[in-house]
């Protein structure tokens, strides 16, 4: 009975008009940011989090969360017209997605990915209003140990799954937690870092620096690079899948789709790395794997499923222990905060109004999209066509907007252009800013739990091992780090024991 009160509180939230507008803009602009290769809905979100500081809180993260997948819903559409991945996830769809184009039959293919999708979606918000509320009793039990060990495995765990070099990503991990350290100190009150700024002494804002190293940073990325996207096929024909269709791809959506949901709780890329599990697992199960990379259709079914099972996934850390699995959940979290709501153990209980409205508008969300999606196809087309000389420059201009009407603070907007020429450099240079804006916003809450860890234990280290959970969860971030060493010792023994075999 519980859960169909739940429901029903859900459905009453999300069901208002200003919410139900506020889920339809999210996914509208969702599906066109995920159309539009090169945009990625880290930047859109950082770019509209001022926009909703007037909002109920309800209706802005209903908003946000619809940009959130239904920019995965997009990217599928570019990934399988113009074979150039509209969204990170999609970049296996391009594999068979476009081939299936090429052959004449790009209808099916985003009409399997749209069902998928919308199938995936309800598989992973169900388990979602299971999942959340479970973790979140057993979160009460957390004390300050466990909580640092949590944020420990959470950044490890980024660093570890970085698509790049893991020293690259462990070297910006630190340095984001340098950069949380700034502002009042937790515990002593005192000022670091603020060299006399009013501005530093709140710490480095979310928003102004994720703006900088996803939107200002991916606008000076793309204006230096031309990309061609010519589309293979403008008229599309059978959009709805025939029953060989149905029959090839039943059993890839239910796989990716359970298996999308538990790589999204894993902190990290968890909707790119689903969508490549899922489509490993499917090529290794099929009967016919040579065909796969030729346009065969579970190649489309299974990882566009995954990838959108893995966002509801990916919302069960941050509402049951408040802790972002990646880095649009790290946007999550300063939303939430600016209307003054803290995510973690008790959140489902203090605002369940917010947490069944949130899990209801996700299916009502993936209800528009599917409706959506195959009548504007070929609006999406026309919108590829629009230059980046002129998309670029105007989320330039709204991101200028966007931070100074944060606080109406110069300052920031200085802080948003110095870390977006940062950014510049670091994608020139190979190094993500993923784990930087996590452990930016992981490092207060870590360095917090570290101190009081140490205050209860009067300054023995010991606690974090003797407590099992917390003994349990650092044993594994430190596997984690360890892993990637075994291979380089087993080189340079296998080195030195040529060297003495030579000798």
């Amino acid at each position: 009975m519980d859960v169909l009160t739940n429901l029903a509180l859900g459905f009453s939230v999300a069901l208002e008009p200003i919410n139900l507008l506020s889920c339809f803009i999210g996914v509208l602009l969702g599906t066109l940011i995920g159309v539009l290769p090169g945009i990625g809905p880290v930047a859109t979100i950082a770019l509209l989090l001022p926009l909703t500081f007037k909002m109920a809180p309800a209706t802005a993260i209903i908003m946000l969360a619809g940009i959130y997948y239904g920019a995965m819903y997009g990217g599928s559409t570019t990934s399988i017209l113009v074979n150039i991945p509209g969204e990170a996830a999609s970049v296996v769809t391009c594999l068979d997605g476009y081939q299936m184009a090429r052959q004449g039959r790009a209808g099916p293919a985003l009409g399997i990915a749209a069902f998928g999708s919308f199938i995936a979606g309800t598989i992973g918000v169900v388990a979602l209003m299971f999942f959340a509320p479970i973790l979140g009793a057993a979160a009460l039990s957390f004390g300050p140990p466990e909580y640092f060990a949590l944020t420990f495995l959470g950044l490890t765990l980024v660093s570890y799954l970085a698509q790049g070099s893991m020293t690259k990503a462990l070297i910006m991990a630190i340095l984001g937690l340098l950069a949380g350290s700034v502002g009042m100190d937790p515990v002593a009150g005192a000022e670091r870092f603020t060299y006399g700024s009013l501005t530093l002494g709140d710490g480095l804002g979310l928003v102004p620096v994720a703006m900088g190293l996803f939107g200002i940073a991916e606008v000076l990325d793309n204006l230096g690079t031309t990309v061609g996207r010519d589309i293979y096929e403008r008229k599309l024909k059978g959009l709805l899948p025939n029953l060989k269709d149905w029959k090839d791809s039943f059993w890839p959506i239910i796989r990716g789709s359970v298996m999308g949901f538990f790589i999204g709780i894993l902190p990290g890329p968890s909707a790119s790395i689903s969508s490549f599990a899922s489509y490993a697992v499917e090529k290794r199960l099929s009967r016919y794997p040579e065909k796969f990379g030729t346009g065969v259709i579970e190649g489309v079914a299974g990882p566009e499923s995954a990838n959108n099972a893995a966002t509801a996934g990916a919302f069960i850390p941050l509402l049951s222990l408040g802790i972002p699995a990646n880095i649009v959940m790290a946007l999550f979290v300063g939303a939430l905060m600016i209307h003054g709501i803290q995510p973690g153990p008790l959140f489902i209980s203090k605002y369940p109004e917010l947490f069944w409205g949130l899990v209801v508008s996700m299916y009502v969300g993936n209800a528009m999209l599917l409706v959506l999606n195959l009548p504007l196809i070929g609006i999406w087309v026309r919108v590829l066509k629009i230059p980046y000389s002129i998309l670029f420059p105007l989320i330039f201009l709204f991101c200028l907007i966007g931070v100074y009407s944060l606080n109406n603070n110069v300052v920031e907007i200085f802080i948003m252009v110095i870390f977006g020429i940062i950014g510049f450099f670091m994608r020139r240079f190979g190094f993500e800013g993923a784990p930087f804006l996590l452990a930016l916003v992981l490092g207060p809450i870590m360095e917090t739990s570290l101190r009081q860890s140490l205050l209860i234990s009067r300054g023995s280290f010991g606690i974090f091992f003797i407590r099992p959970i917390s003994g349990l969860l650092i044993a594994l971030a430190l596997v984690f780090l360890l892993t990637p060493l075994i291979p380089a010792l087993r080189k340079r023994r296998e080195a030195a024991s040529g060297a003495l075999e030579e000798r």
